[in-house]
């Protein structure tokens, strides 16, 4: 069983997640991720994944873009998906990039593949429970639209919190003092993962099937999405900041 949907933040999200990550990489990292990408942003490939994962040459990337952890299980003690999730998918990608190994295409697919899958990492739902699908089964109500947990938090949530874009996200978002941006991005992305999956639990309590939610509800998670957001661009850029620097 999976997530009948494998997006994670929606366009909008992926979108700041690598705008913030570009506008903080090193020289060095920016002149290498500019040459893999034939001078196209970062921005412009980050949601080419959700689609690419669906095509017959990528199906095996289906399952990268989350991790089911389940009531009372980490992801170490949760029994893993044989395709692969995103936390080992982010491992391996990683660890393919440092090698130094790839020739200059495969290198090319893993670096468009980790500016997505970063993103995805810090989508609390993208940790949520197998047995309701990562809330894909979970029914809410969001103002007067029926939809499920994990839809509202990829795209109905983000959209309500701000209508500003991508660039005004990273703006109004990336304004930390650098000894907190360098706090942010230590750890690894298993531990960032726990951090995602924490929230996962919080939300989880937060809100059960049929709830109604409205402006108390964005105004309580809107805080949530920014700092996920804002934390997977710092990440992000840290470990391209590592990789290439």
């Amino acid at each position: 069983m999976a997530f009948s949907k494998t997006w994670g933040w929606g366009q909008k999200g992926h979108d700041v997640v690598a705008r913030i990550a570009e506008c903080r990489l090193a020289p060095e990292a920016a002149a290498r991720v500019s040459d893999l990408l034939d001078g196209y942003s970062m921005v412009y490939w980050a949601n080419w994944l959700d689609s690419a994962s669906h095509t017959p040459e990528m199906a095996y990337t289906k399952t990268w873009h989350y991790a089911n952890v389940d009531e009372g299980f980490s992801y170490e003690t949760m029994p893993k998906n044989p395709a692969g999730d995103v936390v080992a998918a982010v491992e391996e990608i990683v660890a393919a990039l440092k090698s130094g190994a790839l020739s200059r295409e495969e290198e090319r697919l893993n670096l468009k593949m980790l500016i997505h899958l970063v993103g995805d990492l810090h989508c609390p739902m993208h940790t949520g429970r197998l047995s309701d699908r990562g809330g894909n089964s979970v029914p809410v109500r969001f103002f007067d639209e029926q939809t499920d947990l994990h839809s509202l938090w990829d795209t109905a949530l983000p959209e309500a919190a701000h209508r500003w874009s991508y660039s005004e996200w990273r703006e109004q978002l990336d304004r930390l003092p650098e000894a907190a941006v360098t706090e942010i991005q230590a750890g690894t992305p298993r531990e960032w993962f726990g951090q995602s999956h924490a929230l996962c639990r919080n939300i989880y309590a937060d809100t059960p099937a049929e709830r109604v939610l409205s402006y108390d509800y964005v105004a309580r998670y809107t805080p949530v999405v920014e700092r996920q957001l804002l934390y997977g661009g710092l990440r992000l850029a840290s470990l391209l900041n590592e990789i290439y620097g």
